[in-house]
């Protein structure tokens, strides 16, 4: 049977590099996913053009009934996953800060979309599988300063509890108006994205633990400041250039790289070091 690659949110930006670079190195099927399906369509036959040919199956990552179609599909086709790649993602405004019903919105596409990926795709990715999470330089711990949650972060025995517990905290701040911006770096720009980020990047390593028995590697990296539409088309970097760490994690790193932190240039980061200064700053865009 076939191997599979799958790869979310990948009819645009860095998922569409993704994909792109999948079709033309995985000895395998790629599958291009979106939300619409329309665009997901647009975007296969950009890729026809140029010769390259995954094949496309609309899915929305925040909507359990998406995500199990999908499920049912490929299990019924292919039995399995060897490659799955989340990327969907969305932003705050830079300019202003979000709401609540806003910052709901960031995490629950950038965070807990991943939840729902894991309780009904994950058991199909297969032993040996690779899954890596797209995260962010929002997503390392530098980007916290409140020591309360930076330290609770931090335990090596990290539960899905403490990184819920995490985001329901950053939520009713904005709901009943505690929320303080020197909770996190550069006066808390895009402070949603930050959280939903930073719960990814914890929740890579809790997956790790579970899916260790299976030899799957899961790791998290930060693709770099990359020109898409989620930076608003600033950046350092076009998408084909950044999509070259992300096929390397997936296609050429060692199995035993696991539950890592990986920078766009291929280093392994420490993620705990919250004194460092990994973190993003608005004022890095407009360098």
């Amino acid at each position: 049977m076939s191997k599979v690659a799958v790869v979310t949110g990948s009819n645009k930006g860095l998922g569409f590099a993704i994909v792109k670079g999948l079709c033309q190195r995985f000895d395998g099927v790629v599958f291009l996913t979106s939300r619409d399906d329309s665009r997901g369509q647009k975007a296969v036959t950009e890729l026809n053009k140029i010769g390259l040919h995954p094949e496309y199956h609309q899915l929305d990552v925040a909507d359990k009934e998406s995500v199990i179609r999908f499920r049912d599909f490929i299990k019924q086709k292919y039995g399995g996953i060897d490659i799955l790649i989340n990327n969907a993602a969305v932003i705050d405004n830079f300019t202003s800060p979000c709401t609540y019903e806003e910052g709901k919105e960031i995490i629950n596409i950038n965070f807990k979309s991943v939840l729902i990926t894991q309780e009904f795709i994950y058991p199909l990715v297969k032993n040996n599988g690779r899954i890596l999470n797209l995260s962010s330089s929002c997503g390392h711990l530098s980007n916290l300063r409140n020591k309360y949650w930076i330290d609770r972060l931090s335990k090596r025995d990290l539960k899905i509890e403490d990184i819920n517990d995490f985001i329901e905290w950053f939520l009713e701040s904005k709901k009943d108006g505690t929320y303080s911006s020197e909770d996190f770096v550069d006066n808390g720009v895009i402070a949603a994205y930050r959280v939903a980020k930073i719960a990814l990047s914890a929740m890579t390593m809790i997956q790790q633990r579970e899916l260790e028995a299976r030899n799957i590697s899961v790791n998290s990296m930060h693709p770099g400041l990359v020109r898409t539409d989620l930076t608003k088309g600033l950046g350092f970097y076009s998408i084909d250039q950044a999509a070259e760490t992300p096929l390397y994690l997936v296609l050429d790193a060692p199995q035993t790289l696991k539950g890592a932190y990986v920078w766009f240039d291929k280093r392994v980061l420490d993620w705990y070091d919250y004194k460092e200064d990994y973190y993003f700053t608005f004022k890095s865009l407009m360098v």
